[in-house]
């Protein structure tokens, strides 16, 4: 039988759309999320014993997904994160990196936007096991 940590994880994987290169990196994301928890044995144990996953479990400290991205929580190269949120003709428009993404975001904040929308693939996943 799996534990309700496993059955969120699944979760993340069935309703998680793949249909994009940016959906792919929110649930790459959201799957890293769940990673991180995964190294805290006394949250899994709560969470398998029916205490809700929160936001704050997930930010590991962080006061926001903006400070999660800039305090070296996820990737910190901006090629690394281009590489997980663009699709292969975005990334060479971006320059593998070297280009922000777009005129109001630099790649960090951009990571954080991603983020937040994994953390809610997590909160929906946990909602659903």
């Amino acid at each position: 039988m799996k534990t309700k940590f496993e059955t969120i994880q699944s979760k993340i994987e069935t309703i998680a759309s793949e249909r994009s290169a940016w959906a792919r990196g929110v649930k790459d994301y959201a799957l890293e999320l769940m990673e991180n928890l995964e190294n805290n044995p006394s949250l899994i144990d709560e969470f398998n014993d029916g205490m809700p996953i929160r936001e704050k479990d997930l930010l590991s400290g962080a006061s926001d997904w903006v400070a999660y991205s800039y305090g070296g929580c996820s990737s910190i190269y901006n090629q690394d994160i281009a590489e997980r949120l663009c699709t292969p003709s975005e990334l060479k428009k971006a320059r593998q990196g070297e280009r922000n993404p777009n005129a109001n975001e630099d790649w960090l904040q951009c990571q954080a936007r991603a983020l937040g929308q994994a953390c809610r693939l997590v909160l929906l996943a946990a909602k659903l096991a």
